[in-house]
């Protein structure tokens, strides 16, 4: 009767040897997908495989925003530490900047270089969130809390501003009421106001006949290009016309073309465009007739990007 001879200790411990293998290769592989979700870096990946089939050309007709590196870098803003930095906007005629802050209502003018030249109360409002210019002097207001967006008159005399002396729109229910309309853009060329819902991200038009007054209903815009956590911010290429969209929960600016379809990103990560650390939460973004990008992050952090040409 032939004698089986039993497995020898090596072949024995092969399989047991390679499940454990295995095992541990799952749990790496569960590992980073997780931190790819966390981090977005599945929409990255996405977005930076569509950048790569831009032509020149059409590079050179965008925005594009790989080209940018931070010049200012996480700049404090004095006196605003126990502030949130809400949204940012480029006035052209007086070449400054103002922001809304959020926790405690106010607004306030910048220069170019992140430097406080005022401070102006918001009495009435509960939680400005947006800030757009819309020329003349005109700035429009959003309250994400109340769901209004208001149009108001700074001059260079201006030191205080009451919501019951302007004009109000109500901008109605959103899905998520504490997620509600937190981003605003006046589209000088089409003679409109681009408004961003927070969460789910959504994007909305509101016409206006004469640069002053909103007519008619706002019109909800397709989103299919919102691959993003949450919308923050808003903002228009005076140059191309397109659109900038900030999200601060997935760290992540991108550049929308004239038809809504992406075109170019920017991740708000440390390590890249010049960044040494990521930003925190960025809230606020616009942009000046040079190209000049400038973003503050909650609570007073001023950011100021530049093209390398």
């Amino acid at each position: 009767m032939a004698i089986q001879s039993l497995p020898t200790l090596k072949t024995a411990r092969r399989p047991r040897f390679f499940m454990r293998w295995y095992a541990w290769l799952l749990l790496v592989a569960a590992a980073a997908y997780g931190l790819a979700f966390a981090m977005h870096w599945d929409d990255r990946g996405v977005l930076w495989v569509l950048e790569r089939f831009e032509s020149p050309a059409e590079r050179q007709e965008s925005i594009w925003l790989p080209d940018y590196r931070a010049v200012i870098d996480a700049k404090l803003l004095p006196g605003m530490e126990k502030d949130e930095a809400s949204d940012l906007a480029y006035n052209p005629q007086t070449k400054t900047l103002f922001s809304v802050m959020g926790k405690n209502p106010f607004l306030v003018e910048l220069d170019l270089q992140g430097e406080v030249l005022r401070k102006m109360p918001l009495v009435g409002w509960s939680n400005p969130e947006g800030v757009t210019v819309m020329g003349n002097g005109l700035l429009a207001i959003v309250d994400e809390r109340e769901h209004l967006l208001s149009i108001v008159k700074v001059d260079a005399d201006t030191r205080e501003l009451n919501i019951a002396n302007f004009p109000k729109y109500d901008l109605g229910p959103s899905k998520d009421q504490n997620k509600a309309f937190e981003a605003v853009v006046w589209d000088a060329h089409n003679q409109q106001m681009l408004l961003g819902e927070e969460r789910p991200p959504a994007l909305f038009t509101w016409k206006s006949a004469d640069g002053l007054t909103l007519t008619g209903d706002k019109q909800k815009l397709a989103s299919d290009a919102l691959d993003i956590r949450n919308l923050s911010a808003l903002a228009i290429d005076p140059r191309t016309g397109h659109t900038l969209v900030l999200s601060a929960d997935s760290h992540l600016l991108l550049e929308l073309d004239e038809k809504g379809e992406q075109v170019s990103f920017m991740t708000l990560l440390g390590g890249f465009n010049g960044l040494k650390k990521t930003i925190p939460r960025a809230e606020g973004v616009t942009m000046d007739e040079a190209g000049t990008l400038y973003m503050v992050s909650e609570p007073n952090l001023f950011y100021r990007f530049e093209k390398q040409r």
